[in-house]
């Protein structure tokens, strides 16, 4: 192969300021002004060096499946340090037609009462470090990892979601409707 080809599958991320990241074997720690997280590569065949300011990422083998897993890895380490510098919001609505849905916070699980008039409430988990905060018709969920807020949202609308029925008249549920950056309180 090429020099061309093969800086393809070599890749670096800059580390914003006030981030610092240290490397232990296939783990990777993240500290930043909004706090600290850490994501393991054990399972994504990437080889990881941080030097100076920046992370330096190659692949194992030249393939073409080894190209997308490189940019999966860099988008994942860029997203945790954007995150730590700024934060993520995900605002959702509360959707009901006649039994009014509520929606409480306990600890790191989610209940969701009197959906579809439901004696039993729905109970879902909260990912990571996520806070979840139930205003009026709205829920708005912030935090520093943008998968672990995503995978909280999706977690909220499977447990809200109409079953045996024709979804397209039963519009009850709690979707997102507004995804940012930034933390709002």
């Amino acid at each position: 192969m090429s020099t061309e080809q093969l800086e393809k599958f070599q890749d670096q991320v800059d580390i914003p300021e006030g981030v610092t990241v240290t490397l232990k074997k296939h783990m990777l720690h993240f500290v930043g002004p909004l706090g600290k997280t850490h994501k393991s590569f054990r399972t994504i065949p990437v080889n990881i060096k941080i030097e100076e300011n920046k992370i330096l990422l190659s692949t194992i083998e030249q393939k073409k499946r080894d190209y997308a897993i490189l940019h999966t890895a860099r988008s994942i380490i860029r997203n945790i340090c954007e995150g730590l510098v700024t934060g993520y919001t995900i605002k959702m609505k509360i959707v009901f037609s006649h039994f009014p849905i509520t929606v409480k916070v306990d600890g790191k699980s989610i209940i969701i009462e009197n959906f579809q008039g439901e004696r039993a409430p729905r109970l879902t988990h909260i990912v990571g470090n996520t806070k979840v905060v139930p205003k009026g018709e709205d829920v708005i969920l912030t935090g520093e990892v943008w998968t672990d807020i995503t995978q909280t949202a999706a977690n909220i609308e499977l447990r809200s979601k109409v079953k045996n029925k024709d979804h397209r008249v039963f519009l009850d549920g709690i979707y997102s409707f507004e995804k940012k950056k930034g933390i709002e309180k």
